[in-house]
């Protein structure tokens, strides 16, 4: 029996046919939106909540050095994505490279690891939102019964238990309508709340600085509890590989390229510029963090206010609180839009059904799909407790990237001569590098995590060659 159908690639020149109108996107998005998609993605819970916990437990002062550590494995990632971003201008991200580079099952088997890291990503950061919405709604003197704030059998501190989480339900709903309208008004929409969050974290560190204690500094790498992981040089390790998903969603810039006035120039100035800015603002914000206050008092979930509170602004602490909630609130949007876009591009190639593929004739967005995994997320926020979906959402990512680093260094062997509007400096060695530190920080990964990877990577192929691989289209949907 021969395999050799399952590793069709889908040619470069078919990626660029025009597309019938019904399953045609606009071309709204230029070289500030594409950054703002990025920065609007990955400054949101990293920043907001895994900056203290990882601290705390794993690296102390030296979180700075674990941000830099994650900053470089994305940047390997990120100068591969650019490459084949701009190489491959349309929708799917490394879904659509992989079906240009390593075939259709190696598509498929990616395409379906994003829609979990998406999707996932999406329902955890909308928890997250609900939290700081619960916390806020407090200090205004609203309650919320806990009832309707807590993911259905969890347990209270007043005894009950959870029924389902209110807040994480409607912003998903609300973040649907958004993307059902159209993209420019989304990416309007997230501008806004971009340049608002930017406010409160850069606030906070113009406040922050004078109230540095550089005993806090010290040791800046504390010594090892004898445990792997637990500070020390491994800490920082450990740290990066925890602090990986405040870096996620670059790649999502990615999923908008054809929605890019200018694909080939702009997604290179949207993935790199959206991600060197983000590392740079990662490092000034935990440096600040762990000056003002020591790192064993960071193990909370909002450790930037526990920062405020110790510089002893009350409003600050109230303004912090409001730009986290405006900033999970766009970390939603563009994990949440990023995930359509790859069922879409999917949909197109007849791997999912067609009717994922159609697009609204007024807004021009693909309704159907953005419905119906709006009313997935809404109720996976709503129901589940969201325990272990940060390091589910890191190895999806990080298998991504091993993917298109390794699409760079194959195409580059195969066709060296196709026109890059954006090279990867030094290939095959930066690809490589990004393959290694990617399986490096997957193997601090806990065991379960890569367990139930592997389970939705089998019920995915189960699909693949029941409907998809059947149903496959050689271009797109005519």
């Amino acid at each position: 029996m021969s395999f050799a159908k399952y590793f069709i690639k889908k040619p470069i020149g078919e990626l660029h046919e025009e597309i019938p109108t019904e399953y045609s996107l606009k071309r709204v998005l230029g070289p500030i939106n594409l950054v703002n998609i990025g920065v609007g993605s990955i400054i949101g819970a990293g920043i907001f909540v895994l900056t203290g916990t990882a601290a705390a437990t794993h690296a102390g002062p030296a979180i700075v050095l674990s941000f830099i550590l994650g900053g470089i494995v994305c940047a390997f990632a990120g100068l591969c994505y650019s490459e084949l971003a701009s190489l491959i201008p349309i929708s799917g991200s490394a879904y659509s490279y992989a079906y240009a580079t390593l075939g259709e099952l190696i598509a498929w088997i990616i395409g379906w690891d994003l829609i979990l890291e998406y999707t996932l990503g999406s329902a955890t950061v909308a928890v997250g939102w609900g939290g700081y919405v619960v916390s806020l709604l407090k200090d205004l003197h609203l309650v919320i019964p806990p009832q309707f704030t807590a993911p259905l059998g969890a347990k209270l501190a007043d005894g009950t238990t959870g029924f389902f989480n209110l807040p994480a339900f409607l912003i998903v709903m609300a973040i649907t309508v958004l993307l059902v309208i159209g993209i420019r008004e989304s990416a309007k929409f997230n501008n806004a709340i971009v340049f608002v969050k930017l406010l409160v974290i850069f606030a906070f560190l113009f406040f922050g600085v004078s109230h540095i204690n550089f005993a806090n500094w010290y040791p800046f790498i504390p010594k090892n509890t004898g445990k792997m992981g637990d500070f020390g040089p491994s800490g920082v390790v450990t740290g990066a590989a925890v602090v990986f998903f405040s870096y996620i969603g670059f790649d999502a810039v990615s999923t908008a390229a054809q929605e890019a006035k200018n694909p080939r120039r702009d997604m290179p100035i949207g993935i790199l510029g959206s991600l060197f800015f983000c590392t740079l603002l990662y490092i000034l914000v935990s440096g600040t963090l762990t000056g003002v206050v020591n790192y064993h008092d960071l193990n909370v979930p909002d450790p930037i206010a526990v920062g405020v509170n110790k510089i002893g602004m009350p409003w600050l602490a109230l303004l912090v609180k409001i730009g986290a909630i405006l900033g999970l609130s766009s970390v939603i949007l563009v994990l949440f839009y990023g995930q359509t876009r790859v069922s879409y591009a999917m949909a197109l190639d007849g791997l999912m059904p067609k009717f994922l593929g159609k697009v609204h004739k007024r807004f021009h967005t693909p309704y159907i799909t953005t419905i119906i995994f709006g009313f997935l997320i809404a109720f996976a926020a709503a129901l589940t407790p969201i325990g272990k979906l940060g390091e589910m959402v890191s190895i999806g990512t990080l298998f991504a990237f091993i993917i298109v680093c390794a699409g760079v260094i194959y195409l580059r062997m195969k066709q060296p001569d196709l026109p890059r509007a954006f090279r990867c400096p030094l290939v095959p060695w930066v690809p490589i590098g990004g393959i290694v530190s990617s399986l490096y920080l997957m193997s601090g990964l806990p065991l379960d995590t890569w367990m139930r990877l592997i389970i939705w990577l089998i019920i995915g192929l189960v699909i693949y060659f029941t409907y998809g691989h059947k149903n496959t289209k050689a271009g797109v949907i005519t």
